[in-house]
């Protein structure tokens, strides 16, 4: 995965108030962090830290490896698609065609081996 640095001006950062334990801090400072990636819409929340610092940085680097993963996920697709394709307009090979034909052709003697004979 190839994550890059996020250009700030692609970047919207909120800050708020963390939920849960934490006591007085928790309800009086925010060191909660909502980053959203302004193109894709993608966005982050962290509270997992005390530090604010500590929560942008947190958020800046899972918003990153977001945007990665989606970015190789997208690649894949395309690359799966483009295998699709040849493989959709590839010519089947003689030797194929022989293996395909000589499989109908056992597969008939078997069938006609099942039939009965039509004289009774």
């Amino acid at each position: 995965m190839n994550i890059r640095p996020l250009p700030e001006a692609e970047l919207r950062e909120v800050f708020l108030r963390a939920s849960g334990p934490g006591g007085q801090n928790v309800n009086k400072v925010e060191t909660g962090v909502l980053l959203i990636h302004i193109p894709t819409g993608i966005s982050v929340r962290v509270t997992d830290e005390r530090s604010q610092a500590q929560n942008r940085a947190l958020a800046r680097k899972r918003l990153a490896e977001k945007l990665a993963r989606r970015e190789d996920e997208a690649r894949a697709r395309r690359v799966h698609e483009m295998e699709l394709q040849r493989r959709r307009n590839r010519k089947r090979s003689r030797a194929s065609k022989e293996r395909m034909l000589q499989d109908k052709h056992r597969r008939s003697r078997l069938k006609g081996c099942r039939r009965g004979r039509g004289d009774d």
